[in-house]
């Protein structure tokens, strides 16, 4: 009976070993090695946050919007003219949020403000991409000349027009190499070379490329010497920036003067508004000096105009 009582024991007691030794070999024996479920599964875990998440629907929604307004084409166009490698979606959301802070300020000051603030945003924002437009324009016209020298030295070299292309859209400086650059992508993936130089002069509103595309153009149909072809070219348009720098330097005094007597009317009345602020307030106590305030900024935006075209030489 004991005889049979110990054995019992004995066997309960290595039953609980082994249950303890084979619970301590599952947690602490070395795991297999195993490659991470997103590595496995392509998308099988979706990582991203709440924010990124609710920005991706906020920029899908700016997006399907500016499609439906008829405005996605004339945005990506005014982006793609100015440079600025960002999508149209991502430009409105970030436009989206500049009118919302500006708002947000204005408040502190009176819900007037806010209101003209978050007009003057989109304002601002359209001034800007207008203004970088014209620098990248006149920069890739100053330029143009330069580019036309290497296209040709790449030739008689013995180049192709593609490879002397492509010479010019690396050793060119911005925004040359870009649009250079974009040619010969677009030339890659199946678009007609003619086609692709032809945008790109319009993108630019160059008068001097497009003489570059027919000269190319008419070169690859007829044949010939397209190096001395583009030298002449190059001569030309050397001479119209020289004239237009001519121009330039003597238009320079009026457009200092038309500058001063625009900013003028503005400066005379920050100072009395300073010196003499019941002379200033009279303006607003009435509807009389309200009718003059108006009366004032058309006159004021009438002679911008005017002093505008009058600067604005042509040739």
């Amino acid at each position: 009976m004991s005889g049979g009582l110990g054995w019992q024991a004995w066997a309960g007691a290595l039953s609980c070993s082994a249950a303890l030794l084979c619970a301590a070999l599952l947690l602490f024996a070395p795991r297999p090695v195993r490659l991470p479920l997103d590595r496995r599964r392509l998308h099988a875990l979706d990582q991203t946050g709440a924010l990124t998440g609710a920005t991706a629907a906020a920029t899908s929604l700016i997006g399907r919007t500016l499609v439906q307004r008829g405005w996605s084409q004339a945005f990506a166009a005014a982006l793609d003219s100015a440079g600025v490698g960002m999508a149209v979606q991502d430009a409105g959301l970030f436009l989206l949020v500049a009118m919302l802070v500006a708002g947000a300020l204005g408040l502190l000051a009176g819900p007037l403000v806010a209101v003209l603030l978050v007009v003057l945003v989109p304002v601002a924002a359209k001034a800007w991409l207008s203004n970088r437009t014209r620098r990248r324009e006149r920069a890739f016209a100053e330029q143009l000349d330069d580019s036309l020298q290497l296209m040709a030295s790449a030739l008689r070299a013995g180049h192709s027009l593609l490879q002397a292309l492509a010479a010019v859209a690396s050793e060119a400086e911005e925004p040359a190499s870009e649009e250079f650059a974009r040619v010969i992508n677009e030339t890659r993936v199946g678009r007609e070379l003619g086609s692709s130089l032809e945008e790109a002069a319009r993108r630019m509103k160059s008068e001097d490329f497009v003489w570059v595309t027919q000269a190319i153009a008419i070169n690859r149909e007829v044949g010939g010497n397209l190096a001395e072809v583009l030298d002449g070219v190059s001569g030309t348009i050397r001479e119209r920036n020289q004239i237009r720098r001519q121009v330039k330097a003597l238009a320079a005094e009026g457009k200092l003067s038309a500058l001063v007597l625009m900013v003028l009317p503005f400066g005379v009345g920050g100072f009395l508004l300073v010196a003499s602020p019941g002379y200033m307030t009279a303006f607003t106590e009435s509807l009389l000096g309200y009718g003059l305030l108006g009366v004032s900024v058309l006159l004021l935006v009438a002679g911008a105009l005017w002093l505008r075209k009058t600067v604005q030489v042509t040739f």
